[in-house]
């Protein structure tokens, strides 16, 4: 694989993924995030992207719905085209009475189209 391709994944996934961090998912604010739809090349893949991650934290017990932080596990490049990768999430659990952690793992899939790095959301 070209170091051209590699660079400008990376860059572009630092951008997506510096911005989830301490954002809530259930206010309009973060859903009409320029920059986060920016990610995706149609508005439907980024509902789909955005609702499919706001009910995974909402499932998993984020405080208010909002990673305090995130790790980036893994990249796989499988072909120049081609990324997945794996997404740690953490925050504080919402639960009463149970003070502690909330975790999330989730492996993403970026394509590479038309000159541009893309998440594309769904089965992988």
């Amino acid at each position: 694989m070209s170091g051209e391709y590699a660079l400008d994944f990376l860059t572009r996934a630092e951008t997506f993924y510096g911005r989830l961090i301490r954002r809530r998912f259930n206010t309009l604010e973060t859903f009409n995030d320029k920059v986060l739809r920016d990610h995706f090349r149609t508005p439907d893949a980024f509902f789909d992207y955005y609702a499919d991650l706001a009910q995974t934290l909402a499932e998993a017990n984020f405080e208010r719905s909002r990673p305090e932080s995130l790790v980036v596990e893994e990249f796989l490049f499988e072909n120049r085209f081609r990324v997945l990768v794996q997404v740690r999430f953490l925050g504080n659990d919402d639960r009463p009475l149970r003070p502690g952690r909330a975790g999330l793992v989730r492996l993403d899939r970026w394509e590479r189209m038309k000159g541009r790095w893309w998440i594309q959301p769904g089965k992988l």
